[in-house]
């Protein structure tokens, strides 16, 4: 899975970084030649994200690597942490730009010019497909780093639509009117800072071994249970590192059988599990006497 995943990755955090260093640019030029400090501060924060970009995409690739004799449960708990630096670099580049933005409210400044706002729109497009992109391929591997970084692009989509309706408010409203793309810039901020929050809460919640979804915990179950010999399952812990489950089960099977059939059943029991789904990277099981089948064996 490793191995899939790392090449479908490289080409897309490539594009990511490829795009941030356009968009820096094309942002610093026009915001500067436009009179739009609140499009070259976004220019300064795609410089952040080029940056954040780079640890994210790097503790990701770490994450993968295989266990060895110092970490022999893998390296998984380096994406947890790509995660939490990427939600803390959102939470800076809100607080960046809220500063900037206040700065400028309160410093006298012509209006922007109208054709900040077409390479505005065009920011926003850009940034949004690539960040619903990344949030997906996120999703689906269950990286918190990918959707952290995904974040980072759509806050950029929301910072530069929210300057996008300032400077339209501001070239439509004319005189007495120059500040209103730095005011929507602190609106923005709010949001960004509400996800940078939630993108760190679920990497630490991972960190901190906290519970999985709760059906793929009752899917596991299931499975289990579905195996010959099986009585019930008494007890699940499924922890989550990087991209990987990790999965303990105390199943209970009839007190009188043999040692022999005992581990073929756990056997049977851990294969179905990884072969149902490829994230489990080991299942550990527990074998407990089952004491109403010990007693109907012994009456």
């Amino acid at each position: 899975m490793e191995t899939r995943v790392t090449k479908d990755l490289i080409g897309l955090g490539a594009l990511a970084i490829g795009v941030n260093v356009s968009l820096m640019i094309i942002k610093i030029i026009v915001g500067m030649a436009g009179n739009s400090y609140a499009l070259v501060a976004d220019g300064i924060e795609s410089a952040s994200d080029i940056f954040t970009s780079l640890i994210t995409w790097s503790g990701f690739h770490l994450s993968l690597k295989p266990p060895d004799r110092n970490h022999p449960f893998g390296h998984g708990k380096i994406e947890s942490l790509a995660g939490i630096f990427s939600g803390l670099s959102l939470l800076a580049a809100a607080a960046f730009i809220a500063f900037s933005s206040v700065r400028e409210i309160y410093t006298p400044h012509h209006a922007p010019e109208w054709f900040t706002l077409p390479v505005l729109l065009l920011v926003v497009l850009v940034k949004e497909v690539l960040s619903r992109k990344m949030l997906a391929t996120g999703q689906d591997i269950g990286s918190q780093a990918i959707q952290g970084d995904a974040w980072h692009h759509r806050s950029d989509a929301i910072t530069s639509g929210a300057a996008a309706i300032g400077i339209a408010i501001a070239l439509i409203g004319g005189k007495g009117y120059e500040m209103a793309d730095d005011c929507a810039a602190l609106v923005a901020c709010v949001i960004i800072v509400i996800n940078g929050v939630a993108i760190i809460r679920t990497a630490l919640h991972d960190i901190l071994d906290g519970h999985v979804d709760y059906a793929i915990a009752e899917s596991v179950r299931t499975l289990a249970e579905s195996v010959e010999g099986v009585s019930n399952v008494e007890k699940i812990r499924i922890r989550k590192s990087g991209i990987s489950l990790y999965a303990e089960l105390h199943v209970r099977v009839d007190a009188n059988m043999t040692v022999f059939r005992g581990h073929a059943i756990s056997h049977a029991v851990k294969d179905k599990i990884m072969a149902h789904d490829s994230r489990f990277r080991d299942v550990l099981i527990h074998l407990e006497p089952d004491s109403h089948i010990a007693q109907i064996g012994s009456s």
